[in-house]
This record gives structure tokens, C-alpha cells and sequence, in this order.
């Protein structure tokens, strides 16, 4: 009797939380555009890519790739994203299993990102200034060898996020209703703030409520779950010497970094910018997101109007 009553109320357990989980999926609703531009999609390896576009055709391309997270998605750039369709044609993705484009339950890895930022570079730019935030900078830094751009703006690049890679956990995140029920609960407004109180700001000040709604409402889409289960697992760190590839590169360099981040630390940016001989600009009072706190700041150093003696 006793392992029936067990029994019954697990089942219970499991049955509340596959409705807890749908609520949430209901609420959620349709994801709207991240930027203000025009809308449009990138056919790749069977996903549909959405991306956002501004500004004139005929200047020259720079385009976006925002960093990874549980809410990850172009919206990272609302803050510059205008001001710089204002002198270049800007092209911002959603990328693979994140925003709006397609999020199959795929097993994600930093290789499939890598190709894609090669692939999407290759056919959708021209000697591009390529603009690309913390772990996705990794990518782009080891695609950037075999396409045609012109310059990379790198905002606190890392290839170690995570120590270990933790199958367990990659697993745990992409099981049905118990995963889902733990990706909610990352993918929480409690958690985004957390989580960008933590690291993300310097002052949470600059945090408004839109921004936590569109990230809260981009982590309970369907699929959300699957490339963060990548992420937080550490699947997502690509084998790669940053300061190596970074070296080897016959383009224009300029790091950012916040003065106040500690994931990674200023110190591994001057350390990282001496080792690959490239140029480091720090934004003071930011952290890992110096292109939100400070977007003047910011659209200077893109602009080539502050240079690493600033910092």
C-alpha cells in the first residue's frame, strides 16, 4: 500500500509540473521582432535563422551576433542597434536554437555554432565588421581565418565558460517535463535579474522591465530548452586558444571589455590582448555587457573615435 501511495504521488508530482510547464508555454505567447528593422530568415542546414537588418545596403556591413545565454538573442543589441544602421548596413541574428529562429532538440555544440557564424559571414556580408559577444566572439574569432571581413569588435570573448563538460546535466535539461520544469526555473524573471545582477550589470539600474519580459518570454518558446542544455553543461566551450586564433588573424582587432566584470575579469582581457597582440578598450562602470550600460561609449570605439589609450 505504502509504495502505491509513493507511487501515486510521484505520478501527481509529475502531472502538476507537465501543467505548471505548459501554463508557462501558454503565457508565453508568441515571440515578437528583438530589434527595429526589417525581418528576415536564413535557410541553413535546415533551420530557419531569423535575423534583423537596417540601414543602407550600399555602406558597409557589420553585423551582430549576441553573446549565449539561457535568454540569449539579438535584443542584446536594442541599445546600439539603430545608431549603427545609421553609418553601416547591420545585419543582427538570432542564432540557432535561440530568439526566433528555429530551435530543433538537437544536440548543440560550439562546433555547429562556429560553422554557422562561417556560413552566415560567407553568404549574407562583404568584408564585414564583425561585432560578437562573450562566448560567441570564440566563434567568430575561429571562423573569422576563412571568411572576408574587415574588422572584429570583441565584447569580453571567452572560450571557457563552464568548467568540464557535464553530460549529466546537458541530459537532465532535455528530458521531458522534469527538464522542462528545471529550464523553467533559469529561465525564471527571479533568475534572469539574478543572473544579470550578478554578472551581466554593473548597475541593474540600466536593467529595465521590457528588457526581463522579452527574456523571459524568449526562454519559454518551445524548444528554448535544448541549446542552453548545451551551454550550461559546458558543451558550448570550443576547444580553441583565443589568444592563439587570435594572433593568426590578418584583420583589425579591438577588444572590449568591462571595467567591473569578473566573468572573465579585466585582467584576462589585458592578458589575453598582450598575448595576441591586439587592441583593448575598457568601459568603465560596466560589466559584461558594456554595450548596453554604455551604448555611447561603445558605438565610439565601433566607430574607430576611441582607441585603447582611453582605458
Amino acid at each position: 500500500m505504502r509504495l502505491r501511495t509513493l507511487a501515486g504521488a510521484a505520478l501527481g508530482t509529475v502531472g502538476a509540473t507537465a501543467v505548471a510547464n505548459r501554463v508557462l508555454d501558454r503565457r508565453a505567447g508568441e515571440l515578437g521582432p528583438p530589434l527595429s528593422g526589417d525581418d528576415g530568415v536564413y535557410r541553413w542546414r535546415g533551420f530557419d535563422v531569423a535575423y534583423t537588418e537596417a540601414g543602407d545596403p550600399e555602406d558597409q556591413d557589420l553585423v551582430l551576433f549576441h553573446g549565449i545565454n539561457a535568454a540569449a538573442t539579438s535584443h542584446e543589441w536594442r541599445s546600439v542597434f539603430e545608431r549603427l544602421a545609421e553609418d553601416y548596413h547591420v545585419i543582427a541574428p538570432d542564432l540557432p536554437g535561440f530568439g526566433r529562429s528555429d530551435r530543433p532538440p538537437l544536440t548543440y555544440s560550439a562546433s555547429l555554432y562556429t560553422t554557422f557564424v562561417r556560413d552566415f559571414l560567407t553568404e549574407s556580408s562583404e568584408d564585414a565588421v564583425v561585432v560578437a559577444s562573450s562566448l560567441t566572439a570564440a566563434y567568430v574569432a575561429d571562423a573569422a581565418s576563412d571568411v572576408d571581413v574587415s574588422r572584429l569588435v570583441l565584447i569580453c570573448p571567452t572560450a571557457d565558460t563552464v568548467p568540464g563538460r557535464r553530460v549529466w546535466l546537458r541530459s537532465l535539461v532535455r528530458v521531458p517535463v522534469v527538464g522542462q520544469a528545471v529550464y523553467n526555473a533559469i529561465g525564471s524573471k527571479r533568475s534572469i535579474r539574478y543572473f544579470h545582477d550578478d554578472h551581466g550589470y554593473h548597475d541593474t539600474a540600466n536593467l529595465d522591465g521590457e528588457t526581463v519580459d522579452y527574456e523571459w518570454q524568449t526562454a519559454h518558446q518551445p524548444g528554448a530548452r535544448f541549446a542552453p542544455a548545451s551551454f550550461v553543461s559546458g558543451h558550448l566551450d570550443p576547444d580553441v586558444d583565443l589568444a592563439e586564433t587570435l594572433a593568426a588573424l590578418d584583420v583589425p582587432v579591438t577588444l572590449v571589455w568591462g571595467k567591473e566584470t569578473d566573468m572573465p575579469p579585466l585582467s584576462t582581457g589585458r592578458e589575453l590582448a598582450q598575448a595576441a597582440d591586439v587592441e583593448l578598450v575598457s568601459i568603465g562602470d560596466s560589466a559584461l555587457l558594456p554595450h548596453v550600460e554604455h551604448p555611447e561609449e561603445f558605438l565610439a570605439v565601433v566607430r574607430g573615435e576611441r582607441t585603447p589609450a582611453d582605458h
